[in-house]
């Protein structure tokens, strides 16, 4: 393999990395903000701030629940790129 695709291989990976570990937290995000946004609409209140305490409660939460797969996937991709080398 040359030194070119293997650097894109690295690339590649780190990213797909980056977004397993995004994806559940933004995930939840979404989820609560499209929830609050019908019960917005649903009780007519249209103030931005509602939304943000909830969103920002559930990320942390969501967050802190996925701590322990987090850190297996990063040592797993640690391990990979320890062995390329």
């Amino acid at each position: 393999m040359n030194y070119d695709q293997a650097a894109i291989d690295l690339v590649r990976q780190t990213l797909i990395i980056a977004i397993k570990i995004a994806a559940p937290i933004l995930g939840m995000g979404v989820l609560i903000g499209l929830i609050i946004s019908i019960l917005q609409s649903a009780t007519q209140i249209q103030d931005q701030t509602v939304s943000f305490v909830p969103k920002i409660v559930a990320m942390l939460l969501a967050a802190a629940l996925l701590v322990p797969w987090i850190v297996q996937e990063c040592i797993e991709f640690a391990s990979l790129m320890f062995r390329l080398m």
